[in-house]
């Protein structure tokens, strides 16, 4: 990466997935996107803007200089050593190219081992899942590495009208099939249509930091998905309700300290007609 970096160049490491594609269909019309894909092959082969990228054999910094993008947004999946791997080398190119911006996706579950109240943006992490404490890692490395080039954007549950979870939802609505809820656990939620639209945001606004997307507002998991299924209007599925304490517990992240403006932020009964409206427009039309 060189000074004659694309001012308006953005690679998106995992623009073939679920949140990368929807945060590619929004930007492509105002930057230069790029994009990295890994097992659909056939989908992406002949598409001069997506590069094939393997986190696990490949290395990414090929790709970083060829495309020489200003923004990277990393959305990618694969083993945890290998994508911690990644954020080194995209720390050494980014470094070289102080106008650089790294966009990580994070996770709520870096809170998972504090479970009595939702996680705001400055509070400490406490992880119990692998996952978890993988997050916790690469936001360390990134932050330790370039503090001043970051974004830390941390998810909670992402739902959309084709979303796996909606997915796994209306086939277990079609099929009389057990769908796992749990009734203890609050959460926050999001869509990918939003996060895409938040993040065009911070890139606008060359903003670093850390930033829960998220909405305003909780939920307990199985009211949620009762809340969906009743709205999607066929007959409801078997929820199979798993109880792994007794207590209630928060799975939930919420934004404090770095709030984006309202007309960007999103409440959970927003969600819910944002995963519903397509069902809701073909019952209208029948």
């Amino acid at each position: 990466m060189n000074t004659k970096t694309i001012h308006n160049r953005i690679l998106i490491l995992g623009a073939s997935g679920f949140i990368g594609n929807a945060i590619y269909k929004d930007l492509t019309s105002y930057f230069d996107v790029f994009g990295t894909y890994c097992t659909k092959h056939h989908e992406y082969k002949d598409n001069q803007v997506f590069y094939r990228y393997c986190v696990e054999k490949d290395s990414i910094t090929p790709i970083l200089d060829k495309v020489k993008p200003r923004f990277i947004i990393v959305s990618v999946a694969g083993n945890y050593i290998d994508r911690l791997n990644m954020l080194r080398e995209i720390c050494l190119c980014a470094e070289r190219f102080p106008e650089s911006k790294i966009f990580y996706f994070s996770s709520s579950e870096i809170f998972d081992g504090e479970r009595n109240y939702p996680g705001y943006e400055y509070d400490k992490p406490i992880a119990e899942s692998r996952f978890g404490r993988f997050n916790i890692s690469a936001e360390k490395l990134l932050q330790e590495q370039l503090p001043f080039q970051t974004a830390v954007l941390r998810l909670p549950l992402v739902l959309g009208v084709n979303s796996p979870t909606l997915i796994q939802l209306r086939q277990s609505m079609k099929h009389n099939a057990a769908f796992e809820v749990f009734p203890k656990h609050i959460v926050s939620v999001i869509t990918e249509d939003k996060i895409a639209q938040q993040i065009h945001y911070i890139i606008n606004k060359n903003q670093t930091g850390i930033f829960h997307l998220a909405s305003s507002d909780v939920i307990h998991h199985d009211d949620l998905f009762t809340e969906i299924a009743a709205k999607i209007g066929r007959k409801m599925p078997i929820f199979k309700t798993v109880y792994s304490t007794n207590v209630d517990i928060y799975r939930a992240i919420l934004p404090k300290e770095n709030k984006l403006p309202e007309a960007l932020q999103i409440t959970v009964s927003e969600v819910i007609d944002a995963c519903t409206l397509k069902e809701e427009i073909v019952t209208f039309k029948n």
